[in-house]
Order: structure tokens, then C-alpha cells, then sequence
């Protein structure tokens, strides 16, 4: 168990959004704690603010979004994974754009970013929501389970039909040293024949060799090769561990996934917090608020959105 963390101080970074293909920049500020993670936008309406939770969670493809507040960003998986991989909890960040800037397809560059100004702790203890009884969601073959574990743990499997993927299954232990080694390097990845049909439905515009590994038929196109061997399974865990961050606070438990994907990720954390019988709160100094009327959802933390500055 441990305290909150925050950063030391603001740091930004700057690039082209996946899907839409626009500029885009991004700041992540120190927060205080029982604020969480919370989105600001900087583009428009200045100052209206999101917090990343599962409340405000909207349907899309191939990436994570949220909408509320008169705004929405996407394509947020990747640096939710870095501040949760890293044990960030309270932090703004704002954003000049309906995305976050893609960088190199990893969570890696935002973990650079991250450890070039520190991690630093406050002064209120982290809650934890360890389960105590399994919970999953599936759709045909696809599926995602969490059950009870004496630590955070992920298990994933994909299966594929191409000849540098078929099945790859990777066991990661969340602790922020695995992430930053095992993790957070491995990139987003996509198939050559389905990138016109990708841009055809407005997506993917920002793809390019230097943020997405892109797979021909037999190999892959990226002159660089691949970080790691099993670096697609690896990216899944990386998307995972972002979406689960919608939960709003550290997990004990085992996910165990099998070709699952965004919104089975996220169909799970709702699922969680809808089943208040199957999970405990750990570390915990004050008690769970009155449930969210719209979603029936208890609050796990504090609701604390601060006015940003």
C-alpha cells in the first residue's frame, strides 16, 4: 500500500492525433490529491474539465474516448497507461485537441516525459479495490475476466492468423519497474489491407511507420523491426492497463484476457463497479460516497475536480 502521487511539475509534448491526423499537444500538470486524472480542455471552451472515468466513457472505434462537459478526447489509452504503469494518480491534463497526440504509438514517450520532471507523493493514501469474487464479460470468442489475487496481475492472450503473430500469450505483473521495462515500449499495431478501409471510415489518418507497426501479409513494414518478439500481446496489455484506468484507483486482482479488446476493457470496469459485493476498498481514509444517479455507479475515491488554472 502507499500514498497518492502527482508530478513534480508540468511537462508538455506535441504531435499528430492517430485517427484525425491533426496537430495536436498535450500538458501534463501536477494535481492535488483525490483529484485523479482529469482532462482539460484548452481548445474552445478553456478550463471545462473531464475527469477520465468510466461514467463519461463513449463508444468508438479502435481506441478509448470520453465525452462530457461540452467536449470529448480520444485515442486516450496510451498515456492513461504511462500515468497508471507509473503509479500516477492525481494529475490535469490539458489538451488542444479532440485527441492525444500519438507520439511514437507507445506509452513510452509519455513515460519519458513523465520521469523527466519525477513522481512525487502526497499527503493521502491510495485506495485499493481488491476483488474478492470473479467477474467477466465476453462476446463469442472474445472475453476478459478479473479474479481474486493476492497481487495485480494480467494475463492476455491474442490469436491471429499471420505468420509473426498466431498466438501469443504475455503474463505481466503490475508493478511500474515492469512497465517501464516490459510494457510501455511496445506500439500500436494494424494490418496493411485494412488501412484504406480504415481511412475510408475517417480513421487512422495519422497513421504512419514511424507510430504504428503495419503488417503486409507475411512480415512487417517497419524498416526498424519490432521491440520485442511477442510486441503485439505486449501493446494489448498496454491498451489494457490504460482502459482499467477508468476505473479510478488501483486494482488487486488477476485479469485474464483472450483476443479482448477497448470495449470489452471497459464493459468490465463498468461491470465491476455495478457488483460492489464481488470487491473491498483497501487503504481507504474516508468511505464511499453516495452511488452516481446516472449510472448507479458508487464513487470509489472522493469526486474532487478541482478548478484547474
Amino acid at each position: 500500500m502507499r500514498n497518492q502521487q502527482t508530478l513534480a511539475a508540468a511537462v508538455t509534448c506535441s504531435g499528430i492525433g492517430l485517427h484525425s491526423g491533426q496537430p495536436a499537444a498535450m500538458t501534463l500538470r501536477p494535481a492535488p490529491p483525490n483529484t485523479g486524472v482529469v482532462f482539460v480542455n484548452r481548445n474552445g471552451h478553456a478550463g471545462a474539465s473531464l475527469p477520465a472515468s468510466i461514467e463519461y466513457r463513449v463508444p468508438t472505434e479502435l481506441c478509448t474516448a470520453i465525452s462530457g462537459n461540452g467536449f470529448q478526447v480520444k485515442t486516450i489509452e496510451h498515456v492513461l497507461a504511462a500515468l497508471a504503469g507509473l503509479e500516477v494518480d492525481n494529475v490535469y491534463i490539458d489538451v488542444t485537441a479532440g485527441e492525444i497526440p500519438v507520439m511514437d504509438g507507445s506509452a513510452a514517450p509519455f513515460v519519458r516525459l513523465i520521469r523527466s520532471v519525477g513522481v512525487v507523493a502526497q499527503n493521502r493514501k491510495q485506495p485499493y479495490l481488491k476483488i474478492m469474487a470473479p467477474m467477466e464479460v465476453s462476446e463469442g470468442s472474445k472475453r476478459v475476466r478479473i479474479e481474486p489475487s493476492a497481487t495485480s496481475r494480467i494475463s492476455y492472450s491474442i490469436h491471429y492468423d499471420h505468420p509473426l503473430i498466431q498466438t501469443q500469450t504475455y503474463v505481466h505483473d503490475c508493478t511500474a519497474a515492469s512497465f517501464e521495462r516490459h510494457i510501455a515500449e511496445a506500439r500500436t499495431f494494424g494490418f496493411l489491407n485494412e488501412v484504406q478501409a480504415l481511412w475510408a471510415r475517417g480513421l487512422g489518418k495519422g497513421g504512419t511507420l514511424d507510430n504504428t507497426v503495419v503488417l503486409s501479409e507475411t512480415g512487417i513494414m517497419n524498416e526498424s523491426g519490432l521491440r520485442f518478439a511477442d510486441e503485439f500481446v505486449r501493446h494489448k496489455i498496454l491498451d489494457l492497463i490504460g482502459d482499467f484506468s477508468l476505473l479510478g484507483m488501483s486494482f488487486i486482482g488477476h485479469i485474464v484476457a483472450d483476443r479482448s479488446g477497448h470495449a470489452l476493457h471497459t464493459k468490465l470496469v463498468q461491470q465491476i463497479l455495478e457488483q460492489p459485493d464481488k470487491w473491498v476498498l483497501l487503504n481507504t481514509e474516508t468511505l464511499p460516497a453516495e452511488p452516481r444517479p446516472a449510472l448507479g455507479l458508487p464513487r470509489l475515491q472522493p469526486a474532487i475536480v478541482l478548478q484547474p488554472s
